[in-house]
């Protein structure tokens, strides 16, 4: 008896008892309902059909009453959903059709044609439900990750548990080993390894250190740290990530808007049919009226559009689980759906066709004194990527003087202006300098016109410095091309896009940096209002376009174009306005995006010609030749069944 029990006990360890493997499979059934009752009364019809098989009268009730259970149980949900349309919309739809057919079917006495109806029917219904419960628990892995509370620190050192809501910009939090990250921040103290793959879908852990962000929903690895809150739980990247799921699962294409737009009058005319199937043969033509009802459910069956109607929406939100898995969220399908049918793709530069990391590879000044601490105070007033490239120059190269600034306007699209002492200041592109210029002299020295011309050919981006309307200095700035970039832009190219690249650049610098990346065309000394109106443009021309950007300028223009593709590490406006994010900034992803969408569209027009096709040969049959139910049963809901399975190939793509 002990031996026994020694070899027994191993058995169950580690591995769920019977009662834990019970309430996980009761849990499943219960989780996929449609499903499960689908099956059921897909075993209810097994026992009617090999009860048929005896003549006997007891065998012949476990039949009709197996018969009846399978109608009930296999045809619950379908029923509910159909009646429900009919009663409360006042619609018809697919549904209805197949529950006349069914009860028509048994009225006449074929129990089994009408049970393996709705079986099937049932069965291709659980699928795409099955569809899309796949895609919203893909997605909503996302909501389940959004932490509720905070370990809030204190000024006496002690910590507080409070929600993520109270939580304000400048509060300090604990986050300890295991725990996920409750708010966006700074790392104050402490190294750890997060990993990020609930926002950027990328598996491998990233370490952090003092001075790093942090991001809602990440998992803390191997460390406490104390973090400075820097967003509102409002305002978080997480949130904005969440506020996509939940518009990407109402999202509807125009394809299946156009489907679901004609289903109604499309059964209205099926039942027309119906109507004239069962009353003109019998009155015209003395036709048998058993023989006319079996080839009315027939038509009934075969006519329905139960495979267009699961032609759309099954591959595409297979489509967009599978991107969301990889990083890359939208609004809905209809972005997806169009990404593929777009002819033009318009970048903007700074972060997105270059790394985001300029750099002042030159400085030119004609004055003696020492002027970067000026530099320094007024580019701190502005929020520009150039700034801080300019800045972190300036506390190289210069003195640590600290000047004060008395007022200072920062002009968008231009640059920056502001007073020191008895001084203007000015810093920006050539624009900004012309106008602070109000006689018609000549605005830069020859020397200056000189170096201007040169570091342009070369690529750079140029900073004008002017003290009290006169230019005194130049910052030649250099941001290196992506090579993801490189990458996307000729694949772009071989399908046929045209590339694009808006910048606020001056035209020299633009064509250089266009040419060194590939693309087709550029436009240079763009504003913010200036690329909405080249986009309009361009959308005028060609028709439809993407906008790749990922700063608070792009916003504007991303708005404006038929797709608006924001980078993850982009500013919240960016985010806000994409249709579609790429959580982790990389390019490629646009690249995985466009063949998922061919590959979508594909689909759905193999889905479309094959269920229609279908549909068009059950009919021409059973009007010449005759077909009898099983076959039309077989042929319609079997085709419904492959063009959800052929959808469902999307999630492995």
């Amino acid at each position: 008896m002990m031996i026994t029990m020694k070899l027994a006990i191993p058995l169950w360890k580690g591995s769920p008892s019977p009662i834990d493997y019970t309430i996980k499979c009761v849990t499943c059934a219960l989780t996929h309902r449609q499903l499960t009752l689908s099956l059921l009364g897909g075993a209810c019809l097994l026992i009617a059909l090999l009860a048929d098989l005896n003549d006997e009268s007891f065998w012949q009730l476990v039949a009709l009453s197996s018969y009846v259970l399978s109608y009930v149980i296999g045809g619950f949900y379908k029923a509910k959903e159909g009646l429900t349309d009919l009663l409360k919309e006042r619609t018809f739809n697919v549904e209805v059709l197949m529950i006349l057919a069914a009860l028509g079917a048994a009225s006449i006495g074929y129990w089994s044609e009408g049970a393996i109806l709705i079986f099937i029917f049932s069965l291709s219904g659980a699928l795409e439900t099955y569809t899309w419960h796949k895609s919203k628990k893909d997605l909503s892995k996302l909501v389940e990750m959004a932490p509720l509370e905070a370990n809030k620190w204190l000024n006496d050192g002690r910590t507080m548990t409070v929600s993520v809501e109270d939580l304000a910009i400048g509060d300090t939090i604990l986050i300890r080993s295991g725990e996920r990250v409750p708010a966006d921040g700074k790392v104050l103290r402490g190294e750890t390894v997060i990993d990020e793959a609930a926002i950027t879908g990328e598996p491998l852990s990233v370490s952090k250190k003092e001075g790093d962000d942090v991001y809602t929903g990440t998992m803390n690895g191997s460390g406490p740290i104390m973090v400075e809150v820097m967003k509102e739980n409002s305002d978080t990247l997480f949130q904005k990530m969440i506020k996509l799921v939940e518009q990407a699962k109402t999202d509807r294409p125009p394809t299946q808007l156009f489907i679901e737009k004609i289903e109604g009058p499309y059964v209205i005319t099926v039942l027309f049919g119906m109507a004239v199937m069962l009353t003109l043969p019998p009155l015209a033509f003395n036709a048998p009226f058993e023989e006319t009802f079996y080839k009315t459910m027939v038509f009934l069956v075969v006519a329905s559009p139960c495979a267009v109607v699961a032609s759309i929406m099954p591959a595409l939100l297979s489509a967009i689980s599978n991107g969301a898995r990889r990083g890359i969220l939208m609004k809905g399908g209809t972005y997806l759906e169009q990404l593929s049918k777009t002819a033009v793709v318009a970048f903007d530069k700074t972060g997105t066709i270059t790394e985001g990391k300029p750099k002042v590879i030159n400085w030119y000044c004609s004055l003696q004194e020492d002027i970067t601490p000026y530099v320094i105070a007024l580019e701190q007033q502005s929020n520009h990527p150039l700034a801080k490239a300019i800045i972190r120059f300036c506390e190289k190269n210069g003195t640590n003087q600290q000047v004060t600034i008395s007022s200072s306007q920062d002009m968008t699209g231009f640059g920056i202006v502001g007073s020191i002492g008895q001084d203007q200041w000015a810093i920006g592109n050539y624009k900004l300098m012309t106008s602070l210029k109000k006689e018609k002299a000549t605005i830069l020295t020859e020397e200056l016109t000189e170096l201007t011309n040169k570091w342009e050919n070369e690529g750079k981006t140029l900073v004008y410095i002017a003290k009290n309307g006169q230019v005194i200095g130049l910052l030649a700035i250099k941001d290196a091309i992506r090579e993801d970039a490189r990458a996307l832009v000729k694949y772009l190219q071989k399908q046929g896009l045209k590339t694009v690249m808006l910048t606020g650049d001056q035209e020299a610098t633009a064509q250089a940096i266009a040419k060194e990346a590939g693309l087709d065309d550029w436009i240079s000394s763009c504003l913010p209002e200036d690329k909405v109106k080249k986009i309009t443009q361009l959308k005028e021309r060609y028709g439809s376009i993407i906008m790749v950007g990922d700063g608070v300028n792009d916003a504007p223009a991303m708005a404006t174009a038929d797709i608006g593709i924001a980078m993850g590490c982009g500013t919240d406006v960016a985010i806000d306005t994409a249709d579609m994010v790429l959580m982790k900034s990389e390019l490629e992803k646009i690249t995985f995006s466009y063949r998922l969408s061919k590959k979508l569209n594909g689909i759905i027009t193999q889905n479309l010609i094959f269920s229609v096709s279908v549909i068009i040969a059950l009919l021409v049959i059973n009007f010449s030749q005759g077909l009898s139910l099983p076959i039309g049963v077989l042929g319609h809901e079997g085709s419904t069944i492959l063009v959800i399975l052929n959808g469902l190939r999307l999630l492995k793509f």
